[in-house]
């Protein structure tokens, strides 16, 4: 059982020099082996499938753009459940204020979906989108290459994946999430994406 343990602390110590170094493979390992984890951990807390997939996507995003500092985490299980909670309850405080702000708004908004590219010109900018795209659970990258790359509607992109059409919008919320905060932590132009109105 000893051995066990150890052979696991060795293989994840491996994994997370690799990410360390940018290794996306490694990182999907990892998010792989502790998506389930993280998943169930907070939605404990937050009561909401969507809610705790975007505390798993939030909680990795912020292990990968650690870079080297990973290397000092000495338990990656409670490190990363840590992270969970810590975004679990930001996420709260944000919806709370939300709800708040959209009482105060009333039902002002006519919600449409538009086929709208972000006007990314510059190369590395796009690179670093392609890297984020990469690193998108298979679901999430299927739904934004569908709606937001080759145009669909979501009724459309809803059709061929066989999903719901209200689950296809959460998986690009979630995306676009996502890709908005790894493109904000990787460069320093300022880069405003056109984000579309989920709900």
């Amino acid at each position: 059982m000893i051995t066990h343990l150890n052979e696991n602390v060795v293989a994840e110590c491996a994994l997370l020099s690799k990410v360390a170094d940018g290794d996306h493979q490694a990182f999907r390992e990892i998010y792989q082996k502790y998506h389930n984890k993280i998943y169930t951990f907070s939605i404990r807390i937050l009561h909401s499938q969507l809610l705790a997939e975007e505390v798993v996507q939030e909680s990795m995003l912020k292990l990968w753009l650690m870079g080297p500092a990973v290397l000092n985490i000495n338990n990656l299980d409670s490190y990363l459940k840590r992270i969970a909670r810590n975004c679990a309850i930001d996420l709260l405080k944000r919806k709370e204020l939300e709800l708040k702000t959209d009482r105060k708004l009333g039902n002002t908004w006519e919600e449409s979906h538009n086929e709208t590219e972000e006007q990314i010109l510059l190369n590395d900018v796009r690179k670093i989108l392609n890297d984020g795209v990469s690193l998108l659970p298979q679901q999430q990258k299927l739904v934004y290459q569908l709606c937001h790359l080759e145009g669909l509607k979501y009724e459309e992109a809803a059709n061929r994946l066989k999903l719901s059409v209200l689950t296809v919008q959460s998986y690009m919320k979630l995306a676009l999430r996502f890709l908005r905060n790894y493109i904000n932590a990787h460069t320093d132009i300022v880069v405003f994406l056109i984000i579309f109105k989920l709900f």
